[in-house]
């Protein structure tokens, strides 16, 4: 089966409209059976959030988790509200229990940043992270392309199916180091993750300007563009059970027609979910 969503749920105004934000979770599900949560990459996320999210959605709506940026060595220096590696990773269990609890947890989501690459030393970092989360489904995203150099590329993939790691395959700009190619390849037959950035290469590389966030993902894909993964989709449907699909092109409101385009191009797999009024497909000018 393959579901669509977005990152995050509560910037998505083409949705919502004046809607209060306690509000905008459950009119989200009405549209989407998934979304990644990124507010839990800054910081752990209070139970009660999780208790909140899991209560405004249906049965059957499955939540990402991102995880805490201090999981993955992105505070490279900045301060650690956690006196060791084993209260953190505990208080990031304890934070998601009750959507493990609900059912809801497809997966949680390790995304590694671009000075991350790929030596003996960072592959038994990610050894040692998917050992902290025991059972806990994890899918493992890297920003720095030598971990699919030609001389690495299957040793990457058969690690991530031997270690039980979800591949998480990305649609971004090629822009360098920082940046990974597709690799359209399942390591998991349960699961893989498809994480739509967009191509914006001038914008990928802005990350000495203030709004660079923005910048990087300021790009609305073609009907072509999303015709092309349409295939590659169900290639993986084939190899895994489930593929899960989010758009984080979002900068100028891309990410929720995309999204519904790419549902339309599918055939509507997340049938019975509520459409957009057609006029949303018109790119603004």
């Amino acid at each position: 089966m393959i579901k669509i969503g977005l990152t995050g749920f509560g910037d998505h105004d083409e949705l919502y409209g004046k809607m209060k934000p306690a509000d905008r979770l459950s009119a989200y599900s009405a549209h989407f059976s998934i979304v990644e949560i990124d507010s839990s990459f800054y910081a752990v996320q209070p139970v009660r959030n999780y208790v909140k999210w899991v209560s405004q959605t249906p049965d059957d709506f499955g939540f990402i988790v991102k995880a805490y940026q201090g999981m993955t060595g992105h505070l490279r220096g900045n301060k650690n509200y956690f006196d060791t590696a084993e209260d953190m990773f505990q208080a990031f269990h304890t934070s998601i229990e009750p959507v493990i609890a609900a059912g809801k947890l497809t997966m949680t989501l390790f995304q590694f940043p671009p000075w991350f690459n790929c030596t003996k030393e960072n592959v038994d970092v990610l050894r040692e992270t998917k050992e902290r989360m025991l059972d806990v489904p994890c899918a493992l995203e890297f920003r720095n392309s030598t971990w699919y150099s030609p001389e690495y590329r299957e040793r990457t993939l058969a690690f991530m199916k031997k270690e039980g790691w979800i591949h998480t395959v990305v649609d971004e700009p090629q822009a360098g180091i920082g940046s990974i190619p597709i690799v359209s390849v399942a390591t998991s037959p349960e699961a893989t993750y498809v994480r739509m950035h967009g191509r914006n290469a001038k914008g990928w590389q802005q990350s000495s300007n203030p709004e660079w966030r923005k910048l990087r993902y300021l790009y609305r894909y073609s009907t072509e563009e999303l015709t092309e993964w349409q295939d590659r989709l169900k290639e993986l449907e084939k190899d895994s059970k489930n593929v899960y699909v989010v758009f984080n092109n979002n900068s100028a409101g891309d990410a929720t027609p995309n999204a519904k385009e790419l549902q339309a191009l599918l055939g509507g797999d997340d049938s019975g979910l509520t459409p957009l009024q057609l006029d949303l497909f018109d790119h603004p000018s």
